[in-house]
């Protein structure tokens, strides 16, 4: 496994606007506060979100990704891409698989977050069928895609991409965990970054406890100690 002063550069992907945040705007915040580089890429741009029906559907795409670039600022991301994909339809296509391919080839992550493939029966709304979706594409964009330049052949041909290895995926969400960060002083961030998602968070009187308590499980299952919170991953390192 990578050692912290080996990762220079991550690049997280997600299905949705917000899904970053809830699953690890933590452990980002603790990335960019010690100068790592960190991309954003979100499959959609969330448009079938949102609770208020009064709201101008036609705006929601917009308004997400403004909340999105919003809540990424406030963990210290600045780089923040969407690929515009429709909400509650997203499958791990080829072209789907190219787009992620992509941008590993452009960002050459060191590390990648991305969501699970894996449905989580102890946490449903984690694997929303787009997240699933999102999560097998990314594994199959790690590998064999991106490292291999003769898939997606045009990204070198056309566009001057050459083959990147990513060397470790932190899988969110996943059944078993099995590498913890403690965020404790990267909560309030997280917080500020969830709440930046005002047409996903406004209606939530309790995030920031309903945080709090998730993190607290996660730091007890670490064994860290009383006080302290935490994120939780699956964690493996990919062949070289």
């Amino acid at each position: 496994m990578l050692e912290p002063q080996q990762i220079e550069r991550v690049l997280a992907v997600a299905a949705h606007p917000d899904d970053l945040d809830f699953g690890a705007a933590g452990t980002i915040a603790d990335f960019t506060s010690r100068g790592v580089q960190v991309t954003y890429l979100v499959c959609t741009d969330g448009d079938a979100g949102g609770h208020d029906r009064t709201v101008d559907r036609g705006s929601i795409a917009g308004l997400r990704r403004e909340e999105q670039r919003a809540a990424a600022a406030a963990v210290g991301v600045q780089d923040v891409r969407f690929l515009g994909y429709r909400d509650g339809q997203l499958e791990p296509t080829q072209e789907l698989r190219r787009d992620i391919s992509r941008v590993i080839r452009q960002v050459r992550p060191d590390l990648m977050l991305v969501q699970s493939p894996e449905r989580n029966w102890d946490r449903i709304p984690a694997s929303h069928p787009d997240h699933l979706a999102a999560g097998e594409a990314s594994m199959c964009a790690v590998y064999p895609d991106a490292r291999n330049p003769f898939a997606h052949p045009e990204l070198l041909a056309d566009e001057g991409l050459d083959a990147w290895t990513v060397k470790e995926v932190w899988v969110m969400a996943h059944p078993q965990l099995d590498r913890y960060v403690d965020i404790t002083e990267h909560f309030p961030a997280k917080v500020r970054a969830l709440r930046a998602h005002a047409s996903q968070t406004g209606h939530m009187d309790q995030l920031e406890p309903m945080l709090r308590e998730w993190s607290t499980s996660y730091a007890a299952a670490a064994g860290m100690p009383e006080g302290r919170l935490a994120e939780g991953f699956f964690a493996r390192p990919m062949p070289l």
